[in-house]
């Protein structure tokens, strides 16, 4: 279907553009969002007249939407769950759980501004996009953890997974046994003559 984009949208176009989009995404999104009109002659006429207008309210969306990103932008939320010893949370954190956090610090956005390429399945430090406006991104930093004192390590900086692997490397390598390549199976290591002066001891 054609259709004539009412605002710019990642990897389609921008304002006036006509472009050729799937049937259901027109029907079911763009459409009914006011996002496009059906490419007729009929609404290019409407677009054309209402052009200028159209514009300068982007304009003005696009201006408050960067003066409200400058107090979201690296903003951090901290998201305590529960996870495995090699990091693998149980569940996962998502765009609900990241919109929820950043309201509670006072930033009112809606779930369909936070995009996360996927569900966040481990603990650690992760950038999500936030799209204010279609022309308007910024960043916020997911801190996930298994509890508050890792989240102020990963603040800062320190990579608690790593760490976590350290220690779990120390301990199995505590006790090591001496090895003979060619001693026989069964057969005992020689113990060590103790040193002179020591038997009598």
């Amino acid at each position: 279907m054609d259709i004539i984009l009412l605002e710019r949208i990642e990897k389609l176009g921008s304002i006036g553009d006509v472009v050729t989009v799937k049937d259901g995404y027109a029907r079911n999104f763009l459409l009914p969002n006011k996002k496009a009109l059906r490419a007729n002659d009929a609404n290019r006429k409407v677009f054309e007249a209402n052009r200028e207008r159209l514009e300068s309210e982007n304009a003005a969306r696009r201006d408050e939407a960067a003066k409200s990103g400058e107090k979201v932008d690296g903003a951090e939320v901290v998201l305590i769950r529960a996870s495995s010893n090699s990091g693998q949370l149980y569940g996962s954190v998502s765009v609900r759980d990241i919109a929820d956090a950043l309201k509670a610090q006072g930033h009112s956005l809606s779930k369909s501004q936070i995009i996360l390429e996927r569900p966040i399945k481990t603990i650690g430090m992760f950038d999500v996009k936030v799209a204010l406006h279609p022309e308007v991104h910024v960043f916020v930093k997911a801190n996930v953890a298994r509890s508050d004192d890792e989240a102020e390590l990963q603040s800062q900086g320190i990579d608690i997974l790593a760490q976590v692997a350290e220690e779990d490397r120390a301990e199995s390598e505590g006790f090591t046994e001496a090895f003979d390549p060619n001693a026989e199976p069964g057969e005992l290591p020689p113990t060590e003559a103790p040193a002179e002066g020591e038997e009598n001891a």
